[in-house]
């Protein structure tokens, strides 16, 4: 079955397993990619760690569903780090929370529960990347990071790129208390729609809280990088308003599972 969720977003079940996938992503058959729902829990992307079975049925779960071979998944071991990686074999990856590749069925795949990510496609380079930015990671900029490597490597230009947020925990949700409102007040002060970006939130037991929109920062930073309006893609949905849909570690805490963004070039055209 698939459906509209919004004017950017199509949903998928085949046969009980859940996910979404961008419109502006669909109009290039050469690639595949998909954000995954929880499925009714049947989908879960722990760190391998945590459960090594769960995971690798949820890689063929998913697989199966987007017909892509399980061997081809190429997930980094994520730290909350602005480290991205040219990809270009099957390997194992540490300390990297950011991917690209222009090479055919490797299978990029970032893990998320609230914190962002990020994947992006040049059409014309035939290059995808693939960011898992969460707030450190946006405070760090990651996503500029990634652009820049994709330039810097296969001569991608901004103009081309096209870069898709995916669902994840937005302003309405995502509180933060006096030290890191002060950092994002920092590192972003110059951006001239600071005061909407950062926004003063509720008294929580006399301790004043902010409510930060990190979507609207990776924006922001992405068009500053040259990427066109129109290719920046917000899914618009907010993880933790969702947890029914959504693993969300604001919700669910130590026991929270993750969500997958996954992308892959084919090879057809």
């Amino acid at each position: 079955m698939q459906k509209n969720i919004n004017s950017k977003l199509i949903y998928n079940n085949q046969d009980g397993i859940e996910y979404i996938q961008f419109k502006k992503l669909l109009q290039y058959p050469e690639i595949t990619h998909c954000y995954t729902l929880r499925s009714k829990d049947k989908l879960n992307f722990p760190p391998k760690y945590k459960d090594e079975e769960k995971l690798k049925q949820s890689y063929k779960l998913i697989c199966d569903c987007l017909k892509l071979d399980t061997n081809t998944i190429m997930k980094p071991h994520q730290t909350h780090t602005d480290n991205v990686e040219v990809v270009e074999d099957i390997k194992e990856l540490n300390d990297v929370d950011g991917m690209i590749t222009n090479k055919e069925n490797i299978t990029l795949l970032t893990t998320s529960a609230d914190c962002t990510s990020l994947i992006f496609y040049d059409p014309i380079q035939r290059v995808i990347g693939n960011a898992h930015s969460g707030w450190k990671g946006t405070l760090q900029e990651i996503g500029k990071k990634l652009v820049e490597k994709m330039v810097s490597t296969y001569n991608s230009e901004p103009t081309d790129i096209i870069c898709c947020i995916c669902p994840c925990i937005k302003q309405c949700c995502f509180e933060v208390d006096e030290d890191v409102k002060k950092l994002f007040e920092n590192k972003f002060k110059d951006l001239e729609n600071i005061d909407e970006i950062i926004k003063k939130g509720q008294l929580v037991n006399g301790m004043q809280k902010y409510n930060i929109d990190t979507t609207k920062i990776n924006i922001e930073i992405l068009k500053q990088m040259g990427l066109k309006s129109d290719n920046i893609i917000d899914s618009g949905i907010c993880t933790k308003c969702h947890p029914e849909y959504f693993h969300s570690y604001r919700v669910d805490k130590e026991n929270s599972g993750r969500n997958a963004a996954i992308i892959n070039v084919r090879g057809e055209k």
